[in-house]
C-alpha cells in the first residue's frame, strides 16, 4: 500500500477556498504515525507562533466495507457485489458465520453479535471505512420496532463515533501563494465518547483535490429500507415505525454519507434451508411491466400496489456503489432511483 508524505503537499500551488462550519480549538495538532498529539500554542509578541507540521508517514485505509445481516437474501448478494469489486469484505449477524457453502463465503470476515445490544459491534468496525445494514425482520409490533430500528439506530451511532475523519479546510492568516497563510484542517474525531472537531495547522500552503489521504472511520453507511405502501404500513406500523425511525438517525449522523435505498418487492432466487424459491418467476415479470407504469401509483388506496419489483442484484449493484463512490448522492433513493443507477451500472 503507498504510503502518503504529509509535507510533500505542502509545495502544491493551489489553494483550497473552502469554507465549511468549524469548531475553534486551542490545542495545535502534530501527525505521528497515523495519531494526532495536542501540542499547545505558542505566542511571541501577543501572535500565534505555529510550527511547521514536519514529514511523516501516513498509510490511507484501504477501502473496508461492513455487511450488517450478510448471511441474509439481500445481504449475502451485497457481499457476493463488494467482492467482484476487490473490496475487503467483513459482516455481522446474529448467527456469524453463514450457512452457505458457495466459494464466496470464504472471503468473508464473519462476527457474531447481536445489535440490540450495542457493545456488541466490538472489533467488526475496526478499520471500516464504510456500512451497509440489510437488518430487518418481521414479529410483533414491538419486535419490528426494535429490529429495523432500534438495532439499526445503535449500528449508526456506533460507526459513527469511530476514527477521525476530514471535517474541512480552511485558511487562516493573510497573503495569498505559496507560504502566504496558514492552512487548517478541521478533524471530527470521537475522543472519551464525546465527538469533537480539532485543528491542525500548518504554516505554508497545504493543498491536495481529495482530503480522503487524512480520514480514518466510517465515511459511508447505506441502509436497505423499504418503500411506502399504504395500508400494509398501518397493519405493520412497528415495521415501518422501525425503518422510519433508522432513516431519520442516519440523515442526522451521516448528513453527506447516508444513503437510504427504498425498494419494494425484492425478487430473485431465495434460499429457506434446503430449498429454493425462485422469487423471479412473479418479480421479473411485473418489475418489465409496472417500472413504466409510475403515474399508476398515484392512484388512491391502491396506488401503491404499482410500485415495481426490483431484482436482488440490482439493489446489491447500488448499495456497494453508494457506500464506496463519495459522488454518490447522499439522502432517499426510491424504487425508480435504484433502477435508473443499476442501469448505469450495467452500462
Amino acid at each position: 500500500m503507498k504510503k502518503t508524505i504529509i509535507s510533500r503537499l505542502l509545495h502544491s500551488q493551489s489553494p483550497p477556498f473552502l469554507k465549511p462550519h468549524y469548531y475553534r480549538d486551542r490545542s495545535l495538532f502534530a501527525a505521528r504515525n497515523g495519531r494526532f498529539l495536542s501540542t499547545g500554542s505558542e505566542k511571541v509578541d501577543g501572535s500565534s507562533k505555529l510550527e511547521e507540521a514536519e514529514s511523516v508517514e501516513f498509510t490511507p485505509p484501504k477501502e473496508k466495507l461492513l455487511v450488517l445481516g450478510g448471511n441474509g437474501f439481500v445481504g449475502s448478494h451485497i457481499c457476493i457485489e463488494a467482492l467482484a469489486h476487490g473490496l475487503d469484505v467483513s459482516s455481522l449477524s446474529r448467527s456469524g458465520k453463514s450457512s452457505l457453502h458457495d466459494p464466496w463465503a470464504n472471503d468473508i470476515v464473519w462476527h457474531q453479535g447481536d445489535l440490540l445490544s450495542p457493545d456488541s459491534l466490538g472489533n467488526a468496525l475496526n478499520g471500516v471505512t464504510s456500512v451497509i445494514s440489510c437488518v430487518g425482520g418481521f414479529g410483533s409490533n414491538s419486535y419490528m420496532y426494535d429490529i429495523n430500528g432500534t438495532a439499526n439506530i445503535n449500528a449508526i451511532r456506533a460507526a459513527s463515533e469511530q476514527g477521525f475523519v476530514v471535517w474541512g479546510v480552511r485558511m487562516k492568516g493573510k497573503g495569498k501563494g505559496i507560504g502566504g497563510g496558514k492552512l487548517v484542517l478541521l478533524l471530527s474525531g470521537c475522543a472519551g465518547g464525546e465527538r469533537r472537531v480539532y485543528e491542525l495547522r500548518v504554516n505554508k500552503y497545504c493543498w491536495t483535490p481529495n482530503c480522503s489521504w487524512m480520514s480514518s472511520g466510517v465515511k459511508r453507511f447505506v441502509y436497505i429500507s423499504a418503500a411506502d405502501f399504504g395500508l400494509v404500513n398501518y397493519l405493520l406500523k412497528g415495521y415501518y415505525a422501525g425503518k422510519r425511525s433508522t432513516e431519520t438517525e442516519l440523515l442526522d449522523k451521516f448528513l453527506h454519507g447516508g444513503v437510504i435505498l427504498r425498494p419494494g418487492f425484492i425478487h430473485g432466487t431465495r434460499r429457506v434451508g434446503s430449498l429454493h424459491l425462485p422469487l423471479s418467476i412473479i418479480g421479473a415479470p411485473l418489475e418489465m411491466v409496472l417500472r413504466h407504469a409510475k403515474l399508476l401509483t398515484q392512484l388512491p388506496l391502491i396506488g401503491p400496489l404499482f410500485i415495481p419489483p426490483v431484482k436482488v442484484t440490482s439493489v446489491a449493484k447500488v448499495a456497494v456503489r453508494a457506500a464506496v463512490d463519495p459522488a454518490f448522492p447522499s439522502g432517499v433513493v426510491d424504487v425508480y432511483g435504484i433502477l435508473q443507477h443499476s442501469q448505469r451500472n450495467a452500462a
